[in-house]
């Protein structure tokens, strides 16, 4: 999978448009333990993550890989165009 748009939510979810248009939801709360991940229990921290994409990545240096999103996110449904999100 290669992500096309992210959007972080306030509920340390990240709203994902891949780039085959798939739209889903993928909830980063369970990384939110380990210890790279620790600064994005701050939800200003949270909302800096940058699409690399074949990853996401955020300034504290904490990262999710495309796969690791695509087999854990929950498709919510298929954007009518990739400038929809």
């Amino acid at each position: 999978m290669k992500i096309a748009e992210i959007h972080p939510q306030l509920d340390w979810v990240l709203s994902i448009v891949a780039e085959d248009g798939r739209v889903g939801r993928f909830d980063v709360t369970p990384y939110l333990e380990y210890e790279a991940f620790e600064e994005l229990r701050n939800p200003d921290e949270f909302m800096k993550v940058a699409n690399g994409g074949y990853f996401v990545e955020w300034e504290c240096g904490a990262d999710l890989s495309a796969d690791t999103i695509e087999a854990r996110w929950q498709v919510v449904g298929k954007a009518t165009s990739q400038a929809t999100a």
